[in-house]
């Protein structure tokens, strides 16, 4: 059982983080743990997500978008890009403090599945990522 009271849904899915300061990543990682993730895979740029991404076949991505050499749109461009449909269909979620109108836009444009402005609660990180692993329930 989680501390959400039921049994764990998330405990074999596969998520990778892609956040270029390290100690944001790890409270990622942690407020994840807590929701009840297991699998947690993380990712300090673009670049590096992208040989996570083919390497552990996430069932989510949680990016920021400000990450240098390869940045969180273009990761999810070339994502979208992809011509393999079980890689380039996998929800991605922007955990961001970037919270200008031109940004959330673009992110809309190129098909993201969700977007958070940090700082985030467990419950809001939980409730976006169960509404993109879990859309019939929502």
């Amino acid at each position: 059982m989680t501390e959400f009271g039921r049994a764990n849904p998330y405990e074999h899915t596969r998520v990778l983080v892609l956040e270029d300061e390290l100690h944001i990543r790890k409270i990622i990682c942690r407020l994840l743990r807590q929701i009840g993730f297991r699998l947690i895979h993380e990712a300090e740029n673009g670049a590096d997500g992208f040989k996570e991404l083919l390497r552990v076949k996430p069932q989510v991505i949680l990016c920021d978008i400000h990450m240098e050499p390869i940045d969180g749109l273009t990761f999810l461009r070339k994502l979208r890009a992809l011509g393999v449909p079980e890689i380039s269909r996998v929800p991605l979620i922007f955990l961001t403090a970037d919270a200008q109108r031109e940004t959330v836009v673009e992110a809309k444009g190129l098909r993201v599945d969700g977007y958070l402005v940090k700082p985030v609660s467990p419950k809001q990180l939980k409730q976006r990522i169960d509404a993109v692993l879990f859309p019939e329930e929502g």
